[in-house]
């Protein structure tokens, strides 16, 4: 069992950047897939980006490639997302999701652990 929670999230101006962290409790995090996942008002959750479990590779969505990274402290059993560049539309609740299966899997919202999310907004 894996709980995962959120934190790092609040208000900036467009421009400005952000680093959320979501802390994981369970030893075994240290071997799961991650990825942070954000949701938009009155829109659908959409994938961000993704992390394998040894950290040795990293995918993104189109809109925040070059402007956000992911990365991970398996020591910590945290996983980071650095936000930079920050767009009004990037504007979400943000989640961490992870789990054991494939990174795919995890990619498509399919994983079995999510934390509760942590609001960013971004104003104009």
């Amino acid at each position: 069992q894996v709980q995962l929670v959120e934190s790092g999230g609040g208000l900036v101006q467009a421009g400005g950047s952000l680093r959320l962290s979501c802390a994981a409790s369970g030893r075994a995090f240290s071997h799961y897939n991650a990825g942070w996942f954000r949701q938009a008002p009155g829109k659908e959750r959409e994938f961000v980006a993704a992390i394998t479990w040894t950290g040795g590779s990293t995918y993104y969505t189109d809109s925040v490639k070059g402007r956000f990274t992911i990365s991970r402290d398996n020591a910590k059993n945290t996983v980071s997302l650095q936000m930079n560049s920050l767009k009004p539309e990037d504007t979400a609740v943000y989640y961490c999701a992870a789990d054991n299966k494939a990174l795919r899997t995890v990619a498509a919202g399919r994983s079995d652990y999510w934390g509760k999310g942590t609001l960013v907004t971004v104003s104009s």
